[in-house]
């Protein structure tokens, strides 16, 4: 029996093989921050871990959302929806959905030796334009991709697609919590981003980068591109879609991102001469690297027992676990009062439903 057959009698038909998918979130099940939106340029701004990226296009506007409609056995997919084209794509432009992925969490690829792992992306998509498509993988640290295409047939048709990688012998990812790969999806690709091949592993250069893209969603109104499904493994042959609880997919997203609604944290004042409010917050899932935080609706800090009521400006002690504290504004008086030594009932308060919230954010 040859080494394929014996391959292909090993692979699971159902079930999991936890931890085979490089992809976090590729049934799109999770949007924390909300299920449409009409930003993209790089930004997160609805399913996470997944970005839209568009480069020099002045008239294109479009909307992605996380949608119902998916193929059997998936609830949802993610959805990029055009609603002004660009009525003529030049060089320099693109459309782009791409995921980054931790570069620790890809050593076992052993890029840069001779044990070098193969890659198989799988994934099921739609479009109402058909032809061909480019996806394609590029590696910061050593500034390397390679590209491959994929084809749509049919137009508003779930499709079943696989590509295979081959292993990058002279690549490197480094073994940190930077992005080891980034797995990109071309959507619209400008004339000068597709003329070198990039079927196998080299330095990236723009011409290189989509190469064999036809297909160019930006160019109609109301042209419509979405996905789900989405796995990359090592080897070189695709296996069933890894299904994993919904908790255990949004523990994972929130290395990344996590939000607060309808939330108290309660502290005491230990530095009343220079209005700091001490109040220890420890996030659900330690993140990626000390994250940004952002402020959104009604976020208050203050002593309720006066009727103290202030949004801070500036949140102290942030790390990869919580934060330690928020700090009033440096002079003026809330609700008549400041703060005195030794008083223990402060809190910050975030008010209820998803218009309120606190952010904090490590994504890649």
């Amino acid at each position: 029996m040859s080494n394929a057959r014996k391959l292909a009698d090993n692979l699971p038909t159902e079930g999991s093989l936890s931890g085979r998918n490089m992809v976090i979130n590729g049934d799109f099940s999770i949007a924390q921050r909300g299920t449409s939106s009409t930003s993209y340029n790089g930004v997160y701004a609805t399913v996470d871990r997944w970005k839209l990226q568009t480069d020099g296009m002045d008239q294109l506007a479009l909307t992605q959302t996380q949608d119902t409609n998916a193929p059997s056995g998936f609830k949802n997919s993610y959805k990029v929806t055009v609603t002004t084209p660009e009525t003529s794509v030049t060089d320099s432009e693109m459309l782009s959905v791409f995921h980054p992925i931790e570069a620790q969490n890809l050593q076992r690829l052993a890029y840069g030796t001779s044990d070098a792992k193969s890659i198989t992306a799988s994934f099921y998509v739609k479009s109402s334009v058909t032809g061909n498509y480019c996806l394609a993988l590029y590696a910061p640290d050593g500034n390397r991709s390679i590209g491959a295409v994929y084809t749509i047939n049919t137009a508003n048709t779930w499709e079943y697609k696989t590509v295979t990688f081959p292993p990058d012998t002279s690549g490197v990812i480094n073994n940190d919590n930077g992005a080891g790969l980034e797995f990109y999806f071309f959507l619209t690709m400008g004339p000068d981003r597709k003329t070198a091949n990039n079927t196998s592993w080299d330095t990236w250069s723009a011409a290189r980068f989509a190469f064999g893209q036809v297909a160019d969603i930006a160019a109609t109104t109301n042209a419509t591109w979405q996905i789900t499904g989405c796995q990359l493994e090592i080897g070189p042959q695709s296996t069933p879609f890894e299904h994993e609880p919904t908790g255990i997919t949004l523990a994972k997203c929130e290395r990344y991102f996590q939000t607060y609604s309808k939330r108290n944290w309660q502290g005491t004042n230990e530095h009343a001469a220079n209005y700091f409010m001490y109040c220890d917050g420890v996030f659900r899932q330690k993140m990626r690297a000390a994250p940004t935080v952002t402020f959104v609706g009604t976020v208050e800090i203050g002593r309720p027992q006066v009727g103290v009521s202030q949004r801070p400006n500036e949140l102290t002690g942030l790390s990869s676990e919580g934060f330690q504290g928020f700090k009033w504004p440096s002079s003026g008086t809330y609700g008549g009062q400041l703060g005195t030594h030794g008083d223990t009932y402060y809190r910050m308060s975030v008010g209820d439903g998803p218009t309120n919230r606190l952010d904090f954010d490590a994504e890649l």
